[in-house]
């Protein structure tokens, strides 16, 4: 892959990560790195139950512990509860609070009871075990089943039937007559399980009052820092202006990190009331039983075709087990109410019917996870093709072709708008890839040698850059989506950029220089990117659902294009032109005549220093803020990812042969960094399909406590991606640049289970849910051998 464009042109240049030099040697800094004067060290008092009133919370030991400072319960720190709301009726959406500390009533195992500030770690980590708790226990919810079955407990008094969101967003006029009059109808039931997204760098806070600013100053590993600050305020009774909220270098989130968490402000408060330092940094036990999880969903689906294999109607039940609580701002209706909008994908669906339901449990509360319900509704859309292509005796790739959409702009039954993609083509050529290579004819060779091997596609597409228009779809009271971006020159030259997204390994500081030095004509050299910091940019929702280049480059790009107005107008002033006749150029602004040119250099030292020779009505110094928001229903990348697997008897293993993904974010500004993008989330989505689950037993206490339980791939698991790329500009950015961060999780699991149920076709048995463990498929390959032997 080439480094560098003909045309000079920094877009679509696979340039080198600028970030880096400086991680890979270690001058990172995450927020464990951080080390303030008189700092103090934070630890969570847990509860150890899933589900019991509080009856006794005995403090006094633990303050007695060598090294404590302090130890305050809710009642201590008097803070306001943590709220998320949907502006639905009360049928449809019920708000739940989630306490900073838990007081009287305790839901999940982990649930933080107390905070206990100590002199170090270790001594903070003595103190937690000093506390006594008393319970009155109550039987736990554990199952999205039990927590619908008539008369079970209410994990929330104000829950009836323990359900959060109730939702029926679709219902097509006639739906039921045209299942009645179908060819064929299939259907799929499907769960999937708990997950964690598992960052590299856990969650962590540091907090600290800067007596000179009168602020508290919080840093913290978060993808959305203004909304921290907002709860903050909100829970510490401080004005938002009194709460700065700094991001240092991150080392993942993936979604868990774009909710706000209860640990951050407990942080912030003890740091008020002590008047030192506070560091809390989550350990992995923790963030594998107490932080916010995902994915645990059930899926009973329908579907009707015609004899030709075409698609007419589409006819779901969606429970998504989402814990707790509901997560600040997406509440617990991001999981349903994502897949009630976007089910029907890429395939053009007549008619369709959805039930969603967002139910509580006693586990820990769901936070949007890389993907958001669409790796679960890909699963099965294809498992629903699947099963009527060997209902029909089609071609399962074929099936796919005669369903997917092909006109645009494409309005579905769905009311959703889906913008120019390519998704036939991705099919046609990621099948190709596979034939050429000879896995068709190696299929067959490994039957007739005993062996299993199995082929298998998925066809999705990734709605990216939402904008308040999509949001306010939803209802939510907190409305994302528009980006600010603020570009600023200095007198050398040199452009300061800041934007409201958060990277968390996207490389952030690497694409949105390339877009600004592009639309200025600077080298990447001279452009710095800021962001994660409350103060330094103006506001901005931060990095969730693939937003950033969308938005946020659009957001760089149209700030960038102001200030190049602005040199291009006094350039002309400074030769007594019209405008017309200056245009923007690599190092500066050059006359259409060829042979007058002036440094960007030059243009700020009169913007700055010579502020008396500025045209009338122009500021002095060189800077421009615009903000960009999408109107429309977002834009849509696509894919199709192709997996060859090999199943082995005896162990039951899964090994992946080939991995093909034909991928089209539009304008990829760095096409290395998409790569990346996309290896990273189908490892994720391997993760789930083969491998993760947070489990628990009957009481809702977690069984995966650690990696010996909780099992995550490893690099001799997730096999080399042949990753090629297609391109359909966006006509909503102003980059033509789409998401790309969730693609690669979303189709995974979908085309690995496909691969697996076509190895396993021979045994009879199908598999529709995940993960997919060992267990299985080597009790089914046993089966079929002795049904042969």
């Amino acid at each position: 892959m080439s480094e560098d464009r003909s045309d000079g042109m920094l877009v679509g240049a696979s340039v080198g990560r600028r970030e880096d030099p400086r991680l890979l040697t270690g001058r990172g800094r995450f927020t464990d790195d951080i080390r303030l004067p008189s700092m103090l060290y934070a630890a969570f008092v847990r509860a150890t139950v899933a589900h019991a009133t509080v009856t006794s919370l005995d403090l006094s030991a633990v303050r007695d512990v060598p090294g404590v400072v302090a130890a305050f319960c809710a009642d201590d720190l008097e803070l306001g509860d943590i709220t998320a709301r949907l502006g639905r009726p009360a049928a449809e959406f019920v708000p739940t609070s989630m306490p900073v500390l838990a007081r009287d009533r305790v839901r999940y195992a982990g649930e933080p009871l107390a905070v206990v500030v100590a002199r170090d770690p270790y001594a903070a980590e003595d103190g937690i075990e000093a506390a006594r708790v008393t319970y009155e226990t109550r039987t736990a919810v554990t199952s999205d089943a039990q927590a619908l079955a008539p008369g079970a407990p209410l994990v929330h008094d104000e829950a009836a039937a323990n359900t959060l969101v109730d939702v029926s967003m679709f219902a097509t006029e006639g739906i039921d007559e045209v299942f009645a009059g179908a060819h064929q109808v299939v259907g799929v039931e499907s769960r999937t399980g708990r997950q964690n997204a598992l960052p590299l760098e856990t969650r962590g806070a540091v907090a600290a009052w800067d007596d000179r600013e009168q602020q508290l100053v919080l840093h913290t590993s978060t993808q959305v820092p203004h909304q921290v600050r907002t709860v903050a305020a909100r829970c510490l009774g401080l004005d938002e202006r009194a709460v700065r909220v700094m991001v240092p270098d991150m080392g993942g989130g993936f979604g868990l990190k774009c909710v706000v968490g209860r640990e951050e402000i407990a942080v912030g408060a003890a740091a008020l009331r002590m008047g030192r330092p506070v560091k809390w940094t989550e350990d992995r036990k923790e963030a594998l039983t107490a932080s916010f999880l995902a994915r645990e969903q059930h899926y009973d689906v329908r579907a009707a075709f015609d004899a030709e294999g075409r698609i007419l109607g589409l006819d779901a039940d969606i429970v998504c087990d989402m814990g707790a609580y509901s997560c600040y701002p997406f509440t617990a209706g991001i999981e349903p109410l994502m897949a009630s909008a976007e089910m029907p994908g890429v395939y053009r669906v007549p008619a369709y019917r959805v039930r969603a339901r967002a139910v509580t449990t006693n586990k820990a509360p769901t936070a949007p996870y890389r993907g958001v319900s669409r790796p679960q509704y890909v699963v099965v859309m294809e498992r629903l093709f699947e099963r009527a292509a060997r209902e029909l005796g089609l071609d399962p790739v074929e099936i796919r072709r005669r369903n997917l959409i092909t006109e645009f702009p494409y309005t579905g039954v769905n009311n959703v708008t889906y913008d120019p993609g390519s998704y036939l083509e991705s099919l046609d050529l990621c099948e190709a890839t596979l034939r050429e290579e000879g896995w068709y004819e190696r299929r067959d060779e490994a039957a007739a040698e005993g062996r299993h091997l199995g082929i298998g596609y998925s066809c999705f597409s990734e709605r990216t850059g939402y904008g308040s228009a999509a949001f306010a779809q939803r209802k939510m009271e907190v409305v994302p989506g528009f980006d600010i971006s603020e570009v600023r020159m200095d007198t050398s030259g040199a452009l300061t950029v800041t934007t409201g997204t958060m990277s968390h390994g996207q490389s952030h500081e690497t694409t949105m220089a390339q877009i600004a030095a592009d639309a200025l004509g600077l080298t990447l050299d001279k452009v710095r990117v800021h962001q994660g910091d409350t103060d330094r940019i103006t506001y901005g929702w931060g990095t969730f659902a693939s937003r950033s280049i969308a938005v946020g480059g659009s957001a760089v790009r149209l700030a960038a294009a102001k200030l190049g107005e602005k040199l291009r107008l006094l350039a002309a002033h400074r030769w007594d032109v019209p405008p017309e006749q200056v245009a923007l150029a690599r190092g500066g602004v050059r006359h259409t005549d060829g042979e007058r040119f002036l440094g960007h250099e030059e243009l700020a030292d009169v913007a700055y220093l010579k502020a008396h020779l500025l045209p009338e009505g122009m500021d002095p110094g060189l800077a421009a803020t615009a903000s960009f928001d999408v109107f429309n229903d977002g834009t849509f990348s696509n894919a199709t990812h192709g997996v060859v697997v090999e199943l082995h008897e005896g162990t039951g293993q899964v090994e992946i042969l080939r991995y093909v993904c034909v991928e089209d974010c539009g304008v990829a500004i760095n096409p290395q960094v998409v790569e990346g993008q996309c290896r990273g989330g189908i490892a994720q989505g391997i993760a789930g399909a083969l491998f993760e689950q947070v489990t628990y037993d009957e009481q809702g206490e977690p069984s995966a406590t650690s990696f010996m339980d909780y099992k995550v791939p490893t690099a001799l698991e997730i096999p080399d991606i042949g990753i090629q790329h297609l391109e359909t500009p966006c006509a909503f950015t102003e980059t033509g640049a789409k998401g790309a961060g969730e693609g690669g999780t979303i189709g995974a699991p979908a085309a690995v289970l496909n691969a697996v149920n076509d190895a396993l076709r021979p045994t009879g048995v199908e598999l529709d849910s995940t993960p997919v463990t060992p267990e299985t498929v080597a009790s089914a390959l046993a089966s079929h051998a002795l049904e042969h032997a």
